[in-house]
């Protein structure tokens, strides 16, 4: 795998005072998140200048293309001097949360930031959750938070819905039928009962005969 370059270079003096406190003022008045997004920005600012420099020596017609570029991203470069004459802060004020809090659709630039974050800020109808995107001057208009109210009055309604499918799911199926139960033995009716006590009672005197032979043999 191909390593990817990386696209600033550090500081030649590590420890130099003055550079250090004015990149924390840029820090703390753009809401960066570190130094690395300050000197990515100053690699950007020197390609523009060696391309100007390069371009020197072409047509007119290259020279204004590439003017007309520059403007289009709210970069007032009406020349190469105008080109080597930029700073960092010149592109660090096109930056999509600074632009956000000069609208103010948020209280501070760190706020825009995590706006921005969070996917709530959208250009033109689309997120854009990258706050390094440098804002051309034709969407400064189209830029708009998302509005949440609707999401959130939607997320609950959707859950009840799923609720109440969940609910018929279970519910709408056809229920089995109730297993009958054997019926009971029926009792026996009264007449049967009679007709087999007067069975027994017939009987009875047949026993007793049938005792009396076998005393009688006993006692012989």
């Amino acid at each position: 795998m191909k390593r990817k370059q990386k696209k600033y270079s550090k500081p030649k003096q590590p420890f130099d005072l003055d550079r250090i406190q004015e990149e924390n003022k840029l820090r703390d008045r753009y809401g960066l998140k570190n130094k690395k997004e300050i000197w990515k920005t100053l690699a950007k600012i020197n390609y523009y200048r060696s391309r100007a420099k390069a371009l020197a020596k072409a047509s007119e017609e290259e020279r204004e293309a590439f003017f007309i570029k520059l403007q289009s991203l709210g970069l007032q470069t009406e020349s190469t001097a105008d080109v080597l004459d930029l700073q960092v802060e010149n592109l660090l004020e096109r930056r999509l949360p600074t632009i956000v809090a000069k609208q103010k659709l948020a209280p501070t630039v760190k706020t825009a930031r995590q706006m921005v974050v969070h996917k709530l800020i959208t250009i033109g109808g689309n997120t854009v959750n990258t706050p390094s995107y440098i804002v051309p001057v034709s969407q400064e208009k189209t830029i708009a938070v998302k509005n949440l109210r609707s999401s959130q009055r939607a997320g609950p309604q959707q859950g009840e819905e799923s609720h109440s499918k969940k609910e018929s799911e279970r519910g709408g199926g056809e229920k089995k039928p109730a297993e009958e139960k054997p019926a009971e033995e029926s009792a026996p009716a009264p007449e049967a009962e009679a007709s087999t006590k007067e069975e027994k009672k017939e009987d009875a005197p047949a026993k007793e005969e049938a005792q009396e032979t076998k005393e009688d043999k006993q006692d012989a």
